[in-house]
């Protein structure tokens, strides 16, 4: 599936990721994708409320909690820049997709970064 959202589509996900050095860009590639496959979720499944919402992001945190170990292997980490850049894209996702009264907190709660 295709993201059809204009605001998604002419968003770049982990901007500050990829403009330093410290991340390395086949990592931040993997953390694109998990937003990409997040929005189609969204797309696709339409949630109709905010615990509908918490779920697919729930599963998106899940996947971020693995690639930690991918960050790690190439030197980096999943450190406060990357959290708070991890978690203003999960909040972008929201608000694009309607769901403005979503907590950033809630959308990655089951995170362990």
């Amino acid at each position: 599936m295709t993201v059809t959202n204009g605001q998604v589509t002419g968003h770049v996900f982990l901007k500050a990721l990829y403009r330093d050095a410290y991340y390395p860009d086949p990592v931040v590639d993997r953390g694109r994708d998990i937003l990409l496959r997040l929005c189609e979720r969204v797309e696709a499944e339409r949630p109709a409320d905010l615990d509908a919402l918490y779920a697919l992001t729930h599963a998106a945190t899940e996947e971020f909690n693995t690639l930690q170990d991918a960050f790690w292997q190439a030197g980096s980490e999943i450190e406060t820049v990357a959290r708070e850049e991890i978690a203003e894209n999960f909040w972008f996702i929201s608000r694009a997709y309607g769901f403005v009264d979503a907590d950033v907190e809630e959308l990655i709660a089951p995170r362990d970064w």
